[in-house]
Protein backbone atom coordinates (compact mmCIF):
# COMPACT_ATOMS: atom_id res chain seq x y z
CA UNK A 1 0.00 0.00 0.00
CA UNK A 2 1.65 3.33 -0.91
CA UNK A 3 2.54 5.74 1.78
CA UNK A 4 0.54 8.61 1.84
CA UNK A 5 1.84 12.76 2.12
CA UNK A 6 0.30 15.08 4.52
CA UNK A 7 -0.39 18.71 2.37
CA UNK A 8 -1.54 20.33 5.06
CA UNK A 9 -3.84 19.12 8.20
CA UNK A 10 -6.21 21.88 10.57
CA UNK A 11 -8.12 21.57 13.37
CA UNK A 12 -11.57 22.08 12.27
CA UNK A 13 -14.88 21.96 14.16
CA UNK A 14 -12.94 19.53 16.80
CA UNK A 15 -11.75 17.47 14.37
CA UNK A 16 -9.44 17.67 11.62
CA UNK A 17 -9.77 18.74 7.82
CA UNK A 18 -6.56 17.07 5.80
CA UNK A 19 -5.73 17.20 2.42
CA UNK A 20 -3.53 14.04 1.50
CA UNK A 21 -1.43 12.82 -1.66
CA UNK A 22 -0.33 9.58 -2.73
CA UNK A 23 1.37 7.24 -5.80
CA UNK A 24 -1.72 5.83 -7.47
CA UNK A 25 -1.33 3.03 -9.93
CA UNK A 26 -5.56 3.09 -10.60
CA UNK A 27 -4.39 6.57 -11.88
CA UNK A 28 -1.04 6.46 -13.21
CA UNK A 29 0.63 9.07 -10.99
CA UNK A 30 -0.02 11.44 -8.02
CA UNK A 31 -3.53 11.53 -6.60
CA UNK A 32 -4.96 13.90 -3.55
CA UNK A 33 -7.89 13.58 -1.47
CA UNK A 34 -9.25 15.74 1.45
CA UNK A 35 -10.27 13.93 4.69
CA UNK A 36 -12.59 15.38 7.71
CA UNK A 37 -11.67 13.81 10.28
CA UNK A 38 -14.71 14.10 13.43
CA UNK A 39 -13.78 13.97 16.77
CA UNK A 40 -15.68 10.72 17.68
CA UNK A 41 -13.17 9.07 15.46
CA UNK A 42 -10.47 9.83 18.70
CA UNK A 43 -13.01 7.09 20.41
CA UNK A 44 -12.99 4.78 17.72
CA UNK A 45 -13.96 3.78 13.95
CA UNK A 46 -16.82 6.23 12.62
CA UNK A 47 -19.26 5.93 9.47
CA UNK A 48 -18.06 6.92 6.35
CA UNK A 49 -19.45 9.17 3.39
CA UNK A 50 -17.34 9.64 0.03
CA UNK A 51 -18.12 12.93 -1.61
CA UNK A 52 -17.63 13.05 -5.38
CA UNK A 53 -17.21 16.21 -7.39
CA UNK A 54 -18.45 17.65 -10.19
CA UNK A 55 -16.55 18.49 -14.19
CA UNK A 56 -13.63 20.81 -13.72
CA UNK A 57 -13.56 20.41 -9.75
CA UNK A 58 -10.55 19.07 -7.36
CA UNK A 59 -10.59 17.41 -4.06
CA UNK A 60 -10.55 21.03 -2.65
CA UNK A 61 -14.16 22.50 -4.25
CA UNK A 62 -16.17 20.54 -1.92
CA UNK A 63 -14.37 21.14 1.49
CA UNK A 64 -13.97 24.39 0.73
CA UNK A 65 -17.84 25.42 -0.56
CA UNK A 66 -19.93 22.93 0.72
CA UNK A 67 -20.07 23.69 4.14
CA UNK A 68 -20.37 19.84 5.45
CA UNK A 69 -17.69 19.72 8.36
CA UNK A 70 -19.74 21.18 10.98
CA UNK A 71 -22.66 18.90 11.01
CA UNK A 72 -20.57 16.38 9.90
CA UNK A 73 -18.93 16.41 13.53
CA UNK A 74 -21.96 16.64 14.98
CA UNK A 75 -23.07 13.47 13.63
CA UNK A 76 -19.85 11.73 13.57
CA UNK A 77 -19.51 11.62 10.08
CA UNK A 78 -16.01 10.71 7.95
CA UNK A 79 -15.83 12.98 4.69
CA UNK A 80 -13.72 11.83 1.73
CA UNK A 81 -13.15 13.88 -0.96
CA UNK A 82 -10.80 12.62 -4.05
CA UNK A 83 -10.13 14.32 -7.36
CA UNK A 84 -12.28 13.95 -10.20
CA UNK A 85 -9.59 13.25 -12.72
CA UNK A 86 -5.80 11.93 -12.91
CA UNK A 87 -3.71 14.91 -13.66
CA UNK A 88 -1.01 15.66 -15.73
CA UNK A 89 -0.53 12.68 -18.25
CA UNK A 90 0.38 14.11 -21.22
CA UNK A 91 -2.71 12.23 -23.35
CA UNK A 92 -3.58 14.40 -26.57
CA UNK A 93 -6.83 15.83 -26.27
CA UNK A 94 -6.26 15.53 -21.99
CA UNK A 95 -6.63 19.86 -21.63
CA UNK A 96 -8.64 20.59 -24.82
CA UNK A 97 -11.70 20.98 -23.26
CA UNK A 98 -13.41 21.87 -19.65
CA UNK A 99 -15.79 18.73 -20.11
CA UNK A 100 -13.41 15.76 -20.84
CA UNK A 101 -10.12 14.85 -19.94
CA UNK A 102 -8.28 16.55 -16.97
CA UNK A 103 -11.26 17.45 -14.35
CA UNK A 104 -13.62 15.48 -15.95
CA UNK A 105 -12.57 11.56 -15.57
CA UNK A 106 -16.44 10.76 -15.05
CA UNK A 107 -16.04 7.84 -12.08
CA UNK A 108 -15.46 4.82 -14.52
CA UNK A 109 -12.88 3.29 -16.04
CA UNK A 110 -11.56 3.91 -19.33
CA UNK A 111 -11.53 1.05 -21.59
CA UNK A 112 -9.93 3.15 -24.75
CA UNK A 113 -6.40 2.62 -25.27
CA UNK A 114 -5.58 6.31 -25.27
CA UNK A 115 -7.24 6.64 -21.69
CA UNK A 116 -6.78 3.30 -20.25
CA UNK A 117 -3.59 3.48 -18.48
CA UNK A 118 -4.22 6.56 -16.28
CA UNK A 119 -8.40 7.53 -16.49
CA UNK A 120 -9.55 4.16 -13.80
CA UNK A 121 -11.85 6.89 -11.29
CA UNK A 122 -14.02 3.60 -10.79
CA UNK A 123 -11.24 1.49 -9.81
CA UNK A 124 -9.59 4.35 -7.94
CA UNK A 125 -12.73 5.51 -5.72
CA UNK A 126 -13.90 1.75 -5.31
CA UNK A 127 -10.68 0.23 -4.13
CA UNK A 128 -7.15 1.97 -3.93
CA UNK A 129 -8.24 5.08 -2.12
CA UNK A 130 -11.02 3.04 0.16
CA UNK A 131 -7.99 1.01 1.45
CA UNK A 132 -6.31 4.17 1.83
CA UNK A 133 -8.62 5.52 3.99
CA UNK A 134 -8.91 1.97 5.80
CA UNK A 135 -5.42 2.19 6.25
CA UNK A 136 -4.77 5.65 7.60
CA UNK A 137 -7.82 6.70 9.27
CA UNK A 138 -10.25 5.52 12.02
CA UNK A 139 -12.96 4.76 9.26
CA UNK A 140 -15.41 1.96 9.49
CA UNK A 141 -16.06 1.03 6.55
CA UNK A 142 -19.02 -1.44 6.96
CA UNK A 143 -21.00 2.30 7.27
CA UNK A 144 -19.84 3.62 4.07
CA UNK A 145 -21.91 5.96 1.98
CA UNK A 146 -21.66 8.03 -1.06
CA UNK A 147 -22.70 11.64 -2.60
CA UNK A 148 -21.67 13.86 -4.77
CA UNK A 149 -22.81 16.39 -7.55
CA UNK A 150 -23.61 16.82 -11.00
CA UNK A 151 -20.34 14.43 -12.89
CA UNK A 152 -19.76 13.52 -8.99
CA UNK A 153 -23.50 12.63 -8.34
CA UNK A 154 -23.44 10.21 -11.93
CA UNK A 155 -20.96 8.96 -10.03
CA UNK A 156 -22.01 8.38 -6.92
CA UNK A 157 -25.45 6.89 -8.46
CA UNK A 158 -23.65 4.54 -10.73
CA UNK A 159 -21.05 3.62 -8.18
CA UNK A 160 -23.80 2.87 -5.32
CA UNK A 161 -26.10 0.85 -7.70
CA UNK A 162 -22.91 -1.44 -9.29
CA UNK A 163 -21.26 -2.11 -5.65
CA UNK A 164 -24.17 -1.50 -2.90
CA UNK A 165 -22.53 -3.84 -0.61
CA UNK A 166 -19.76 -1.53 -0.38
CA UNK A 167 -21.64 1.89 0.16
CA UNK A 168 -24.99 1.30 1.68
CA UNK A 169 -26.12 4.84 1.01
CA UNK A 170 -26.10 7.07 -1.70
CA UNK A 171 -27.29 10.45 -2.51
CA UNK A 172 -27.08 13.28 -5.33
CA UNK A 173 -27.36 16.68 -6.16
CA UNK A 174 -28.27 17.81 -9.44
CA UNK A 175 -26.83 14.59 -10.72
CA UNK A 176 -26.33 13.95 -14.74
CA UNK A 177 -29.10 10.94 -14.36
CA UNK A 178 -28.87 9.88 -18.09
CA UNK A 179 -25.35 10.05 -19.63
CA UNK A 180 -26.27 8.29 -23.00
CA UNK A 181 -28.85 11.13 -23.05
CA UNK A 182 -26.59 13.81 -22.61
CA UNK A 183 -23.99 15.62 -24.25
CA UNK A 184 -21.29 15.75 -21.07
CA UNK A 185 -22.08 11.44 -20.73
CA UNK A 186 -21.84 10.69 -24.73
CA UNK A 187 -18.70 12.80 -25.47
CA UNK A 188 -17.05 11.12 -22.29
CA UNK A 189 -18.58 7.51 -22.96
CA UNK A 190 -17.35 7.61 -26.65
CA UNK A 191 -13.97 8.55 -26.03
CA UNK A 192 -13.43 6.29 -23.08
CA UNK A 193 -15.27 3.64 -23.53
CA UNK A 194 -15.16 3.86 -27.46
CA UNK A 195 -18.98 3.27 -29.24
CA UNK A 196 -20.40 0.17 -28.16
CA UNK A 197 -23.98 1.68 -26.39
CA UNK A 198 -24.33 -1.65 -24.50
CA UNK A 199 -20.94 -0.53 -22.63
CA UNK A 200 -22.45 2.54 -21.72
CA UNK A 201 -25.51 1.20 -20.34
CA UNK A 202 -23.54 -0.37 -17.32
CA UNK A 203 -22.49 3.17 -16.50
CA UNK A 204 -25.47 5.42 -16.75
CA UNK A 205 -27.78 5.56 -13.65
CA UNK A 206 -31.15 5.33 -15.32
CA UNK A 207 -30.06 2.12 -17.21
CA UNK A 208 -28.58 0.54 -13.88
CA UNK A 209 -31.85 1.68 -11.56
CA UNK A 210 -33.75 0.06 -14.38
CA UNK A 211 -32.17 -3.13 -14.28
CA UNK A 212 -30.39 -3.62 -11.00
CA UNK A 213 -32.48 -1.53 -8.45
CA UNK A 214 -30.95 -1.38 -4.66
CA UNK A 215 -32.37 -1.46 -1.65
CA UNK A 216 -31.51 2.32 -0.45
CA UNK A 217 -33.20 5.09 -0.55
CA UNK A 218 -31.57 7.30 -3.13
CA UNK A 219 -32.38 11.07 -1.98
CA UNK A 220 -32.03 13.70 -5.28
CA UNK A 221 -31.91 17.20 -5.20
CA UNK A 222 -32.41 19.36 -8.18
CA UNK A 223 -32.94 22.83 -8.66
CA UNK A 224 -35.46 23.98 -10.96
CA UNK A 225 -33.09 27.38 -12.25
CA UNK A 226 -30.33 25.20 -13.12
CA UNK A 227 -28.83 26.13 -16.41
CA UNK A 228 -27.88 22.39 -17.16
CA UNK A 229 -31.55 21.01 -15.99
CA UNK A 230 -33.09 20.28 -19.20
CA UNK A 231 -29.98 19.35 -21.68
CA UNK A 232 -27.50 17.55 -19.50
CA UNK A 233 -29.29 16.14 -15.92
CA UNK A 234 -33.21 14.41 -17.31
CA UNK A 235 -34.11 13.91 -14.01
CA UNK A 236 -36.83 12.81 -14.98
CA UNK A 237 -35.43 9.46 -16.71
CA UNK A 238 -34.18 8.82 -13.49
CA UNK A 239 -37.70 9.22 -11.42
CA UNK A 240 -39.36 6.78 -14.36
CA UNK A 241 -36.81 4.26 -14.17
CA UNK A 242 -37.62 4.05 -10.57
CA UNK A 243 -40.92 3.69 -10.69
CA UNK A 244 -40.50 1.13 -13.03
CA UNK A 245 -38.14 -0.85 -10.92
CA UNK A 246 -39.26 -0.21 -7.72
CA UNK A 247 -36.30 1.40 -6.63
CA UNK A 248 -37.09 3.94 -3.61
CA UNK A 249 -36.24 7.28 -4.63
CA UNK A 250 -37.35 10.73 -3.10
CA UNK A 251 -36.33 13.40 -6.09
CA UNK A 252 -37.10 16.87 -4.86
CA UNK A 253 -37.87 20.18 -7.25
CA UNK A 254 -36.27 23.29 -5.94
CA UNK A 255 -37.82 26.43 -7.08
CA UNK A 256 -34.89 28.82 -7.81
CA UNK A 257 -32.57 27.04 -7.19
CA UNK A 258 -29.42 26.80 -9.91
CA UNK A 259 -26.68 24.47 -10.23
CA UNK A 260 -24.01 26.00 -7.52
CA UNK A 261 -22.47 25.13 -4.23
CA UNK A 262 -24.82 27.68 -2.48
CA UNK A 263 -27.82 25.31 -3.37
CA UNK A 264 -25.56 22.17 -2.24
CA UNK A 265 -25.04 24.26 0.92
CA UNK A 266 -28.42 24.99 1.12
CA UNK A 267 -29.20 21.18 1.22
CA UNK A 268 -25.76 19.86 2.80
CA UNK A 269 -27.85 19.16 6.10
CA UNK A 270 -30.46 17.16 4.59
CA UNK A 271 -28.31 14.96 2.77
CA UNK A 272 -25.72 14.48 5.91
CA UNK A 273 -29.01 13.01 7.88
CA UNK A 274 -29.64 11.07 5.41
CA UNK A 275 -26.60 9.29 5.63
CA UNK A 276 -26.28 9.16 8.77
CA UNK A 277 -30.27 7.38 9.10
CA UNK A 278 -29.30 5.11 6.13
CA UNK A 279 -25.54 3.79 7.88
CA UNK A 280 -27.38 3.14 11.22
CA UNK A 281 -30.10 1.24 10.24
Amino acid sequence: MPEIKIISEQKCFGGVQGFYSHQSSACNGEMKFGVFVPPAAKAGKVATLTYLAGLTCTEETFVIKAGAQRLAAELGLMLIAPDTSPRNQNIEGEDDDWDFGTGAGFYLDATEELWAKAYNMQTYVVEELRHIVAENFSADLSRHGIFGHSMGGHGALTLHLKHPKTYKSASAFAPICAPMSCPWGQKAFKNYLGGDKQVWEKHDASQLVATQPSKALLLVDQGLADNFLESELHPHLLEQAAKGSGQKLTLRRHEGYDHSYYFIQTFMEDHLRHHAKELTN
